[in-house]
């Protein structure tokens, strides 16, 4: 078996959840960013439980906790309300990384964090993340009061990291929720990143 289907075997894909398929977008721009986005992600790769909010959510490394994830690495989620489950790095470049859940997540599918400029220059860092509840149970039960935690953990880390890397956000942090269409499915690349970021310099 080659490396790069180890790194995709087990995974527990969104076509293994229930419920819709939902593409979640949080993204903001930063004030006086001082790290270009490849700088940025470098540093949210290297410090990525830093920016989760601990009352919602802990992500332990089972790599070396000063060095950047890696593709094929895999932390342990402890999630309020949930419990402990896994997600496996299935993706990185200069500026993204991906991450794909492991069966017992409580969500099937993945999530990109990446970071990029707009034509003003201005780094934008942004989360999306295209999945379906883990399970029947999941979307019946936790899933209805997941949603509004997860917006919460994603907006503060959006947050952390403008706060780290810059003075804020400019303005107020975007959270955004699609329902994907059959089409848009079919046409996914489970195995790659849910947006491509791109745009280093300014």
């Amino acid at each position: 078996m080659q490396a790069s289907e180890r790194i995709h075997e087990g995974l527990l894909c969104a076509s293994d959840g229930a419920g819709p398929l939902l593409q979640r977008d949080y993204w903001a721009l930063i004030q006086n960013c001082t790290f270009s986005p490849s700088e940025l992600m470098e540093l949210v790769a290297t410090r990525f439980g830093e920016f989760a909010p601990e009352e919602l959510v802990v992500f332990e490394r089972t790599g070396g906790p000063d060095t950047p994830l890696e593709v094929g690495e895999e932390m342990e989620v402890n999630i309020r309300g949930a419990g402990e489950c896994h997600v496996r790095i299935i993706h990185r470049d200069r500026q993204s990384f991906t991450l794909a859940t492991l069966p017992g997540h409580p969500e099937a599918g993945r999530i990109t964090f990446g970071a990029y400029r707009n034509e003003r220059g201005d780094v934008i860092f942004h989360i999306r993340s295209r999945a379906r509840s883990g399970s029947r149970i999941i979307y019946l039960g936790f899933y209805s009061g997941g949603e509004a935690m997860q917006t919460n953990t994603w907006t503060d880390f959006v947050n952390n990291v403008a706060l780290t890397c810059g003075e804020g956000v400019i303005g107020f942090i975007h959270a955004e929720t699609t329902v994907m269409e059959k089409a848009h499915e079919d046409a996914d690349d489970i195995r790659g990143p849910t947006y491509l970021a791109r745009g280093d310099e300014a």
